[in-house]
């Protein structure tokens, strides 16, 4: 500086401050997301936002995601948020495509959990369920039901869900129950209906079948027991079975009563071996004589406490055909002769390779049971408990039965001893620890138990499971793994249990011949039934007189009017059938979403039940999420106190960090929120509003006028206008694929590290100190106009509001981001090489700026603009690295290339101060600052600016 100069420093830099055209916005650096947010939605609902984005999408391409209905019971958890954020942006996404979005979103209305809710009202004020009007009991439960679609819908508003609230569907309307009774008539008259007897899992506790779905698995103790069942009939040569016992293992003792035959592998072999020396523990009668697995033969003996045995017999498991046993408690009224039957399910993985068969609880138990024309006894009542005919157990609950068994089966073993019989009964007793099937309503342990009920065939005249596979096959699946999981699903499921002995739900209307116990199929009759609940919705089938449906050539006295109800799988499997196929909503749906429970859900029912009545999938591509998890990857629960509540982040931070948040994890997988991640996320969103905050302050003021061609922009500016095409491409995948995993942390990294840490700290000097006219002032704020609009629209889908905050801060509380399409770069801009070569560029300065901190630290220099820096290139380098102006690239007072001969660098860059003196408006160190008498503590450049 001139030492004419008789003010200080900081005196001539207060004297030019408002010179340097420092970023100016109201766009405030702390979001006050909780405040903010509901505010914006007021402003949405006050200009009617949702109509005009219902407008605006008429005429163009038509984008369908079906929503799942989630459940109308209680306000949404985390998983909730999770999903009905991620069919957002892939609505957003597609509407700022240029797609017409439709979003109609839907509740499942009817089912158990709300009957439990009204049952338990009851309870508390000291009624009886039983003895209220059923009428009543099913009109409490269509308010409560109301009422909490209605709150529900408030909590995924609050959220920044968009969607027709005002058009919502629901499983209960009458126009949606017609429906569903007309789709139950479709499978009635096409034949794939029946009622039949067989296992299905059934509750206890809530007396009623229950769905896959339904199921939740948990580790319980359960007793395990040998049982001996002494042979009666041996087909084998010799004789080889000849006071010879069939030994089972079972960790359901309570199933025996229902015993009726044992399964062998036909493949497996299997030895007689003689207990000669049992432990002082062990039952087993010494000499009895065994039949088990020969690979069992070493596990067997070491748990029923054989010590010493002998092999008398090995024979192949086909042997055993035509054999017969007795029941270990005949003579104790169970008086049944148990054949031996060949079962391919028969493993050596435990137990002693032969299986206890109870047709009436077990899958493949009734298969083999039936096929050979064996009975399937009924033994077990709806609560539980055994029925009146069941000798010695009447009225025990089956989860009480163990000890009683095994009292009955100890008994008959102690008999036969007494008689030198064949061994019978109980061989030994103990503890298993296993996972065991549950419901996930009551979390009550469930049951196998055949009852008669409202089946779907899988298979038979319908082909419906091989029609479905052959559906899924050009469906896409997000992630693509998932598809097997589905298609295995389909391959092994049992036929379609419907039926529910519930009150509150849609009624399977059908009539049963009484005299033939077919099941009326009359189209006509159909047509009545549906016609009727149009009108008045699914309770007319308990008020009006059945004579109504079946017209007049038929007595009602013929006929038995079923009063199951459908499985809500079924309805919400048949929601396709009422939502989809509208103006505006493509059938098949262009896209499911759901959790991945839902392969065994809503997923299947809704592809079985289309299938079924339309013959093609409703879908055309499946995408799933995964589970949330706790912090330390456990599942949420109120007893471990890890439970996140959408409304809790909300309320402390906002919604945009929680829509942040999904996005930035990987949803093919299941993810983990907690505290600390919601602030990490928290921290992210800072970063991204400051990207915002900068780029409109930076901007301000800016015109078109001032706008430069992208010919006449320095290579810098190219090459983020490159970048920003590159980054189109992502998200231009991600809405083609439904994947949007890594989107936005990229999005991220973008704003972080080539702008903020890059392309913004170097062009601060430019925006900040050149004159207004200067190409490159110019060029870099029409790139921070680009830059601008291009991260408020494609942040929108995810950071609603704040989206809408940075875009009305600049175009006016009138606009809406929310209504306009993605930025689409030119295609110019796209330039790879131009991309390469500044990738090299970049490496380069990160080397460099490194031996700028090292010098920084060892007091070479102050700051980097302090700094005059010597650049060695390589001939080789010479073709990417020159031609630019590095001074400005190192945000250094002074660059130069040296050109060094040969391929390869000698040596690292130099680092020394600057000449010159400090710019007291640009704060560069250069020679010609001071030249200038009337602006001496200025540069040359910021002279020309502040004189013009």
């Amino acid at each position: 500086m001139s030492d004419k100069s008789d003010t200080t420093f900081k005196e001539q830099q207060d004297r030019y401050r408002d010179t340097v055209f420092l970023p100016r916005t109201g766009f405030p650096m702390r979001g006050g997301l909780p405040k903010r947010e509901p505010e914006t939605l007021a402003r949405w609902a006050a200009m009617d936002l949702d109509g005009k984005i219902r407008e605006e999408g008429k005429g163009r391409p038509v984008f369908t995601l079906h929503d799942g209905p989630p459940y109308a019971n209680g306000h949404i958890h985390i998983g909730h948020a999770l999903n009905k954020v991620m069919k957002d942006v892939i609505n957003r996404a597609h509407r700022m495509s240029g797609f017409e979005v439709r979003y109609q979103p839907g509740w499942d209305c009817h089912g158990l959990p709300i009957e439990w809710r009204i049952e338990e009202q009851y309870r508390k004020a000291g009624k009886d369920k039983d003895q209220v009007p059923l009428l009543q009991f099913r009109a409490e439960c269509r308010q409560y039901a109301a009422e909490w679609v209605s709150k529900q819908a408030e909590d995924f508003k609050r959220i920044g869900v968009q969607a027709e609230w005002a058009n919502r569907y629901v499983t209960m309307d009458y126009s949606s129950e017609a429906k569903i009774v007309g789709e139950i008539g479709k499978f009635l008259l096409n034949g794939g209906l029946y009622r039949g007897l067989r296992p299905v899992m059934w509750s206890p506790v809530e007396k009623t079948a229950l769905a896959e779905a339904e199921i939740e698995y948990h580790d319980v103790d359960s007793t395990t027991i040998f049982v001996a069942f002494p042979i009666i009939k041996d087909p084998t040569p010799g004789d080889a079975l000849d006071g010879v016992s069939a030994v089972i293992w079972t960790t359901t003792p309570w199933t025996i009563p229902a015993n009726r035959a044992l399964a062998y592998g036909p493949d497996i072999t299997y030895v007689v071996l003689r207990a000669d020396e049992i432990t002082e523990a062990s039952v087993v009668p010494q000499g009895a004589r065994l039949l088990i697995a020969e690979d069992r033969v070493e596990a067997f003996c070491a748990e029923t406490g054989i010590s010493a045995h002998h092999i008398l017999y090995t024979l192949p498991g086909s042997a055993l055909d035509g054999a017969i046993a007795a029941h270990p408690l005949r003579g104790r009224g169970y008086e049944y002769d148990v054949p031996m039957l060949p079962g391919d399910f028969v493993t050596t993985d435990a137990g002693t390779g032969l299986v206890h068969m109870a047709p009436s609880h077990g899958q493949d138990d009734f298969i083999v049971c039936r096929q050979f024309g064996i009975e399937v006894p009924e033994l077990v009542q709806d609560d539980g408990r055994y029925a009146s005919w069941v000798p010695h157990l009447e009225g025990i609950h089956v989860f009480k039965a163990a000890d009683p068994v095994c009292d009955l089966l100890t008994e008959a073993r102690q008999a036969g001893e007494h008689d030198d019989a064949p061994a019978t009964g109980l061989m030994a007793r103990s503890k298993i620890r296993h996972s065991y099937p549950h419901s996930w309503r009551s979390k009550a342990p469930i049951i196998f138990r055949a009852t008669p009920q409202w089946f779907i065939a899988m298979d038979g005249e319908t082909k419906l499971r091989e029609k479905a596979l052959k559906a899924l096959d050009p469906v896409t699946f997000v992630p693509e793994a998932a598809r097997r999981r589905l298609t295995s699903m389909v391959e092994q499921r049992p036929d379609w249990c419907i039926s529910r002995q519930r009150a509150w739900g849609v009624p399977i209307a059908v009539f049963v011949e009484k005299r033939s116990g077919e099941v009326l199929r009359d189209a006509d009759v159909m047509d009545r039934i549906v016609k009727a609940f149009h009108e008045k919705g699914a309770d007319v089938w308990y008020d009006t007189d059945p004579a109504v449906f079946l017209g007049p050539n038929r007595d009602p006295a013929d006929y038995e009017q079923v009063f199951d109800i459908v499985d809500v799988w079924f309805e919400s499997g048949s929601t396709h059938q009422f939502v989809l196929g509208q103006e505006g909503l493509n059938f098949p749906a262009d896209v499911y979403l759901e959790g991945s429970d839902q392969h065994r859900g809503w997923f299947q029912s809704s592809l079985l039940e289309s299938v079924g009545t339309r013959g093609v999938a409703p879908y055309k591509a499946l995408v799933t999420n995964g589970f949330v998890l706790d912090e330390q990857g456990r599942k949420m629960s109120k007893s471990l106190g890890n439970v996140i509540a959408p409304a809790d982040v909300t309320d402390s931070l906002g919604a945009d960090i929680l829509r942040l948040w999904v996005l930035n994890s990987d949803t093919n997988e299941d993810l983990r929120i907690g505290n600390e991640i919601l602030k990490q996320q928290g921290e992210l969103y800072r970063r991204l509003r400051n990207t915002l905050r900068w780029l409109l302050g930076a901007l301000d003021g800016f015109t078109e006028e001032e706008a430069v061609p992208y010919a006449e922009m320095p290579p810098l500016e190219q090459y983020i206008l490159h970048r920003l095409s590159e980054l189109r491409g992502l998200i231009s995948t991600a809405v083609e694929t439904h994947q949007w995993v890594g989107v936005y942390p990229a999005l991220h990294g973008f704003c972080t590290t080539d702008l903020s840490a890059f392309y913004f700290d170097i062009r601060k000097d430019a925006i900040y100190c050149d004159a207004p006219s200067d190409l490159t002032r110019r060029a870099s704020r029409t790139v921070l106009d680009a830059l601008h609009r291009a991260l408020c629209t494609w942040l929108a889908p995810v950071l609603v509001f704040t989206a809408e905050e940075a875009w009305s801060a600049r175009f006016g509380e009138e606009s809406s981001i929310h209504l306009e399409q993605f930025f689409e770069p030119e295609a110019e801009w796209n330039n790879p090489e131009l991309g390469a070569n500044w990738d090299e560029i970049r490496a380069y300065r990160r080397l460099v700026t490194t031996e700028l901190e090292t010098a920084r630290r060892d007091g070479v220099i102050g700051a980097s603009l302090e700094a005059s820096v010597t650049l060695p290139i390589s001939q080789e380098e010479a073709a990417s690295l020159t031609g630019i102006d590095w001074a400005e690239l190192l945000i250094t007072s002074h660059a130069e290339i040296e050109l060094l001969p040969g391929e390869t660098v000698h040596g690292g860059p130099e680092v020394e101060r600057a000449p010159g003196h400090k710019c007291a408006r640009c704060w560069k160190v250069l020679p010609d600052v001071g030249e200038n008498a009337e602006h001496p503590a200025l540069c040359r450049r910021c002279v020309s600016v502040v004189s013009a």
